[in-house]
């Protein structure tokens, strides 16, 4: 066999019909031009995310979460442009393909209609990045910590050490707090109660020194003693202050509590404890007295 007989089977073999998709024939020649646009779109992808994410950390001063949303964006306009150009290699008309596939669009539309909304919300969240990873939010009533944004889902960190996998359109649609999104103060709040025979103003005074004396608190914020109810049993004061850490807010209440503790004991100040007063009338207690025996 010759190299030109070679040549004409490969020729044939390249040639050959796979399959006709919207009036187009797709060779084994097409087929295999698809699969290496597509290679090299994954492979160009890859490269450009890695290269841009390390050039704005290092050079444009980006923080972390800006250059992960920005590569990732980049990385999917690559892999669409891609696929694309892929498509149009082999000849395939996409408008005529969407056309022809329309109902099934529609059907598989109405199926993953979540999966859409959860993409759809990705790609909000990492074009606004009003999250980003690395930012203390509250989802549900429980604070986590962002650790890493896909375009479908978002993993978080509760504090409890337990990873959580947030559907995106959960961020979206719902209300959010963001603790880290300006600046990372955080207040956080103690109510005392001490007894009604308290000298109110020693209470406050003793209040006021002691969290001006703890020196983890932050001091780009004064801290607050409100006088907050008259109890049943106590007088209620709310004490505040911020911190710089919300991660580290149950730590700093614990420490918080201790400090006004101490505080109260070297000041003599009881904190009250609920007490019930008992009354009985006359005649209750005349039945109770011993009777005298004859």
């Amino acid at each position: 066999m010759t190299w030109k007989d070679l040549l004409q089977q490969a020729k044939q073999v390249l040639s050959e019909e796979i399959v006709v998709i919207s009036g187009t024939s797709v060779t084994v020649a097409t087929l295999i031009v698809f699969l290496t646009i597509i290679l090299f779109t994954f492979a160009l992808a890859g490269f450009l995310r890695r290269n841009v994410e390390r050039v704005l950390l290092k050079r444009a001063g980006q923080d972390e979460g800006t250059a992960g949303v920005l590569s990732r964006l980049l990385r999917y306009a690559t892999l669409v442009v891609g696929f694309s150009v892929g498509l149009h290699t082999m000849g395939i008309n996409l408008s005529a393909l969407f056309a022809a596939g329309a109902l099934f669009a529609v059907a598989v539309g109405f199926a993953m209609q979540n999966v859409v909304a959860n993409f759809v919300s990705g790609v909000i969240l990492l074009a606004e990045r009003v999250i980003k990873p690395g930012d203390i939010i509250e989802v549900e009533g429980q604070m986590v910590r962002v650790r890493d944004m896909s375009i479908r889902a978002t993993i978080v960190r509760t504090l409890d050490e337990e990873d959580l996998v947030l559907p995106n359109s959960m961020l979206v649609q719902s209300t959010v707090k963001n603790f880290t999104m300006h600046d990372r103060l955080y207040r956080i709040r103690v109510a005392v109660g001490v007894a009604y025979e308290s000298d109110l103003q020693k209470v406050r005074m003793t209040l006021e020194s002691c969290l001006k004396g703890l020196d983890w608190r932050s001091s780009m914020k004064e801290p607050v003693v409100l006088l907050s109810d008259f109890g049943a049993s106590s007088v209620d004061y709310e004490v505040s202050l911020w911190i710089e850490d919300p991660w580290h807010s149950r730590t700093s209440r614990s420490k918080l509590r201790e400090a006004i503790w101490g505080a109260f004991q070297e000041a003599s100040i009881t904190i009250a404890f609920p007490q019930v007063d008992v009354h009985l009338d006359d005649a209750v207690v005349e039945s109770l007295r011993p009777r005298s025996v004859a």
